[in-house]
């Protein structure tokens, strides 16, 4: 992969350990690694939406116990530091891990830390 190819930069690199930065936002990437052992079957995921492995902000929250603003604040950061994927469907919002991009960070490391 070259470095035009690359998801990650410098830039996105300080985003993302930002990202990880705080135990309550790594607890949630963690969680969303298997998500149908972490939270509830995702009722309103139908197969034919293309989100599997999505996760209602509703049952994240739940699951850390913070309020509402702060479990949005979170996931929000997450996704924008690339580390989550969002995607609304109906009067939900249900994110997912970016494995991509999760993968390139562990190629990142394992070669330049």
């Amino acid at each position: 992969m070259t470095e035009d190819q690359q998801l990650i930069n410098d830039e996105k690199l300080v985003d993302i350990f930002k990202a990880l930065s705080n135990a309550t936002r790594l607890k949630i990437l963690q969680m969303l690694k298997e998500p149908e052992k972490n939270f509830p079957p995702q009722v309103h995921v139908r197969k034919g939406d293309d989100f599997s492995g999505g996760v209602c902000v509703g049952d994240i929250r739940d699951k850390i116990d913070i309020g509402q603003s702060t479990t949005s604040q979170y996931l929000s950061l997450l996704q924008q530091s690339g580390l989550l994927e969002a995607k609304r469907i109906g009067q939900w919002t249900y994110y997912r891990r970016n494995e991509e991009v999760i993968k390139q960070l562990e190629e990142f490391i394992g070669k330049n830390l």
